[in-house]
C-alpha cells in the first residue's frame, strides 16, 4: 500500500549514509568495529533526545546486527539493503588529525530513485567515496529540505584497496543546492585549492553555500554564514586515543543544536567539546547533554581566569 505523505511522520534531522565495518589502527590499540557517518552520527545523539531524527542506511545483509543494535537504542531505522557493506581501514600515527586509509570492500550508491519519502527539516548527507551520491539525489532532497554536506567521501577515490585524494568534480553544479558544507584543512583544501580558511569559506560561498564549515584540528573551527565568521576554539581533550568519527560526531552535535534554535556559536562550541569527549575514548561518542555544557562551562571558567 502506498503511504501518503501527509501520514509520514516528520523528523527535526534525516542522517543518509553508508554504516561500514572499520578496523581501526593507533598506536595505543587495534580493534574492529561498526563505522561510517551513519553509525558515528546516530550514537552521538543516542543520549541525547533523538526523536526528532531519521537515519536511512545502506548495508549488506550480513551486518544488520548494527541495525538491531541502533534500534535497541530507540533510534529510528530505515534501511536500503546494499550487497555488500563499506570496509573501511583507518589507520593512525602520533598525530591524530592524519589517517591512512584503505577501502577493502564497497557497498552500493544510494540511488535518489530508491531513497524512501521521508519529511525532515534537515538531510544530512554522511559522504565516504565519491560515488555515494550523484547530483540527482543532492537535487531531489533540496526541494524537501535544507541539504547538509559532509564533503569528506566526494573527495575519496578508491585505487585499488588505497583511497586517494581528489577534486570534487560536480561541486559548481551542487553546491548551490547544497545550505551546509563541512569540510576539514585537507579536504578545504583539495575542494578550494587555498590552504587559508577564510579564502576557502569566500569560495564555497561564491559557489553558492550559504553556510560553511571548516574544522582545523587542534586549531579549532570556523563558520562562515551568510556572510559573517564565526570562530570557534577547540577544546583540549584529556587523552588523544581514537579520532575516528570526529566530524560525523562534529556534525551531529552542530546540527542537533541548531535544530533546537541555537546560535552558530552555540552550535559550533557544543559540537567542538563533544568532539573533544569523544577523541578521548574508543569507538562512537557516549556522553550525556550534561557532560558536554559541563565541559564548555568547565573552559570557559579557565580561559576567564576564574578556577573555582
Amino acid at each position: 500500500m502506498t503511504q501518503h505523505k501527509s501520514n509520514i511522520r516528520n523528523y527535526d534531522i534525516c542522517c543518509i549514509g553508508h554504516i561500514t565495518l572499520d578496523k581501526i589502527i593507533t598506536p595505543h590499540f587495534t580493534a574492529q568495529m561498526p563505522g561510517g557517518t551513519a553509525y558515528y552520527f546516530a550514537k552521538a545523539l543516542k543520549n541525547f533526545d533523538h526523536s526528532g531524527f531519521h537515519l536511512i542506511t545502506s548495508i549488506g545483509e550480513t551486518e544488520m546486527d548494527v541495525i538491531r543494535e541502533l534500534q535497541s537504542d530507540g533510534i529510528d531505522v530505515t534501511v536500503i539493503p546494499s550487497r555488500k557493506s563499506v570496509c573501511f581501514e583507518n589507520k593512525y600515527g602520533d598525530d591524530m588529525n592524519e589517517r591512512a586509509q584503505r577501502v577493502l570492500a564497497k557497498a552500493d550508491p544510494f540511488m535518489a530513485a530508491k531513497i524512501p519519502e521521508i519529511n525532515s527539516r534537515i538531510y544530512h548527507l554522511g559522504t565516504l567515496l565519491a560515488d555515494d551520491f550523484d547530483l540527482e539525489v543532492i537535487k531531489k532532497l533540496s526541494g524537501n529540505g535544507i541539504v547538509s554536506v559532509d564533503v569528506q567521501g566526494f573527495l575519496r577515490k578508491v585505487d585499488g584497496e588505497r583511497v586517494v585524494p581528489v577534486d570534487y568534480h560536480k561541486k559548481i553544479e551542487a553546491l548551490p543546492y547544497i545550505s551546509i558544507l563541512k569540510a576539514n584543512e585537507m579536504e578545504m583544501e583539495t575542494l578550494t585549492g587555498t590552504t587559508d580558511p577564510k579564502k576557502a569559506a569566500y569560495m564555497l560561498y561564491d559557489w553558492g553555500c550559504p553556510e560553511i564549515i571548516l574544522t582545523l584540528g587542534s586549531k579549532g573551527s570556523i563558520i562562515y554564514a551568510h556572510g559573517k565568521f564565526y570562530d570557534i576554539p577547540a577544546f583540549p581533550p584529556d587523552k588523544l586515543i581514537d579520532a575516528t568519527g570526529c566530524g560525523d560526531t562534529y556534525m551531529a552535535g552542530y546540527l542537533y543544536m541548531r535544530s533546537k534554535g541555537a546560535t552558530y556559536e552555540e552550535a559550533g562550541s557544543f559540537a567542538a567539546a563533544m568532539c573533544s569527549i569523544k577523541l578521548s575514548k574508543t569507538g562512537p561518542f557516549a556522553s550525556t547533554i550534561q557532560d558536554v555544557k559541563s565541559l564548555i562551562t568547565k573552559c570557559m571558567n579557565l580561559s576567564s581566569g576564574n578556577h573555582s
